[in-house]
């Protein structure tokens, strides 16, 4: 395996290839056993039982993340044997292939990192396989060898600029697609993004209006319905362009993909063509009030209440964490409409209509009130608590007509939130490692560039890697998503491992910034603010692999 940032022979690119395809069957045969292991001590009967799962919490996690992992390496050697085909896989395309199957098998041999001090390991899950030995042994001793972690930087800094580390694998509209959009947040993002952020204001309506000329709030709505009817990986690469300049622009779009998502799956035919043109046009704002107070990912025990008066609805109750609620034009409601439920079978969506607010006046529809919540970051479109006493909602707005069907409806969402916020966190991890870089090039230090320093340049060398990793499992789930198969499993995973990326990016940014990373005035500061959310919404990370490792069993 050379590392002198030489062109690699063919031959050799297909010895690569051929020991990290023979390097898949050790470790499937890994995540075989562990599930095997697992559904004995969970599923004695065939069933999973609840309370055996959730006393086996620790090793169902860790089977999530082996999961993770192993789809991660299949992505990747589809990736770089597309590439080879193609005639695109070159020496930074090698290199990153190379280093991620190296450290990646280390990983799962040693102990994947869960979180900061919960390490998954083999022995967790009760597994023996042998990746000391074979191509999996020989990748873990070479892959990641410092010398090709330095090539790859050194090509790094040649190509410093280009929207990407190494070749997608998309196709040529998706990247026209994305060079549009990486532009455009170059402009009229990236310049403003950390000034909005410090003086916690909201994206202004021009940044709004702009996005909504380009057909971002419609861009997977369906052409009848007014919108672009483009495919899931189109909206994969624009969000992870608008993230990349700033997550709070990058975010607006999830609102209507969350609320287009819910009438698409489970609105009537007269519902969707009233709501969805004005979604896809931009001329209505929605936002999404699904949690409450105590209740956090524990969605089935909610207590806001929809009392039927007349024709019409009343909803009564509190909310939390509602981001974007102020000048929007429709909540998209989730609460109990069925009296004497206590669990997610009562539970009815509601189209609930709203005026915008204003600074001054944030919430002036009669029924509502709400006051701010202040965060540290992901701040462009303000998060807040809400208050329901008597809101009135139309008989017409319930979403699909049918009482209790809320829960099932939100569902059917996740998995083109979750891809979407994947996407997201590839744009924050992007961010950070091209910030870091900029300051490791420009800063001195004992009379050379921190980019000189071996640790340094192995920071920015493994962002790259795993950003590479979590973007080809994120355009893997919108693949699957696209075609129209259950990606519920792919999603989390990509939404799992992306969200853990983000966070090691920024984090690692920082720490290349070193004192002057904790000043307010350097952008990586906010970076780190806004990766940490990343983690909590759309499914927590250990509530994610909860979902994964059900999924699994």
């Amino acid at each position: 395996m050379p590392h002198d940032g030489q062109t690699m022979p063919s031959t050799l690119l297909d010895d690569l290839l051929a020991l990290t395809q023979a390097a898949l069957a050790p470790v499937e045969d890994a995540l075989t056993q562990a599930t095997d292991n697992m559904r004995a001590r969970v599923a004695p009967s065939g069933k999973v039982d609840a309370d055996l799962l959730e006393a086996d919490q620790y090793a169902a996690h860790a089977l999530a993340w082996l999961a993770t992992y192993v789809e991660s390496l299949r992505q990747m050697q589809g990736w770089a044997e597309r590439l080879h085909t193609d005639g695109k896989f070159g020496e930074m395309e090698r290199l990153i292939h190379q280093i991620g199957f190296g450290e990646y098998l280390n990983q799962i041999a040693g102990g994947i990192p869960m979180n900061q001090g919960e390490v998954a390991r083999l022995s967790d899950l009760g597994v023996s396989v042998d990746l000391d030995n074979g191509a999996a042994g020989h990748l873990r001793a070479q892959g990641n060898s410092n010398a090709a972690r330095m090539a790859l930087v050194a090509l790094m800094r040649q190509n410093h600029g280009r929207a990407t580390f190494g070749a997608t694998g998309l196709d040529d509209d998706l990247e026209m697609i994305r060079d549009q959009f990486r532009r455009y947040a170059e402009e009229q993002v990236t310049p403003h993004a950390h000034d909005w952020h410090l003086k916690d204001e909201l994206i202004p309506m021009s940044v709004i209006d702009q996005l909504s000329e380009m057909g971002v709030f419609g861009l997977t709505i369906p052409e009848e319905f007014g919108g672009l009817g483009m495919p899931k990986a189109a909206m994969v690469v624009v969000s992870e362009e608008l993230s990349r300049g700033y997550i709070g622009v990058g975010s607006l779009g999830t609102r209507t993909e969350i609320a287009a998502e819910l009438i698409l799956c489970g609105g009537t035919q007269d519902q969707k063509e009233h709501w969805l043109p004005k979604l896809a046009s931009g001329e209505i704002l929605p936002t999404a009030v699904f949690t409450e107070p105590n209740t956090g990912s524990d969605l089935g025990s909610l207590r806001t209440r929809a009392v039927r008066v007349g024709d019409d609805w009343e909803i009564t109750g509190n909310k939390t964490w509602i981001t974007h609620a102020a000048r929007t034009h429709v909540m998209t409601v989730l609460a109990r409409s069925i009296p004497d439920t206590q669990d997610y079978r009562g539970l009815s969506m509601f189209l609930a209509e709203k005026e915008p607010g204003s600074v001054e006046n944030p919430f002036p529809t009669p029924g509502m009130t709400g006051g701010e919540i202040e965060v540290l970051g992901y701040r462009g479109m303000k998060e807040y608590e809400l208050g329901f006493d008597g809101f009135k909602v139309k008989g017409d707005n319930l979403l699909g007509g049918v009482e209790g069907q809320g829960f099932k409806q939100l569902m059917q969402t996740f998995e083109s939130a979750r891809i979407q916020t994947a996407a997201r966190a590839i744009g924050v991890a992007q961010n950070a490692l091209e910030v870091a870089m900029q300051y490791a090039g420009d800063r001195k230090q004992f009379g050379k560039s921190l980019i000189e320093f071996p640790r340094v340049a192995s920071k920015l060398a493994m962002m790259a890697v795993e950003i590479m990793i979590a973007r080809q499992l994120t355009y893997f789930s919108a693949r699957e998503k696209d075609a129209d198969r259950r990606c519920d499993l792919e999603a989390g995973m990509a939404k799992l491992l992306g969200a853990r990326v983000a966070w090691a990016a920024a984090d690692n940014g920082l720490q290349i910034h070193g004192g002057n990373g904790f000043a307010l005035e350097y952008q990586i500061s906010r970076i780190l603010c806004d990766a940490r959310i990343l983690n909590i919404f759309e499914g927590a990370g250990e509530i994610q692999a909860q979902v994964i490792a059900r999924r699994l069993l």
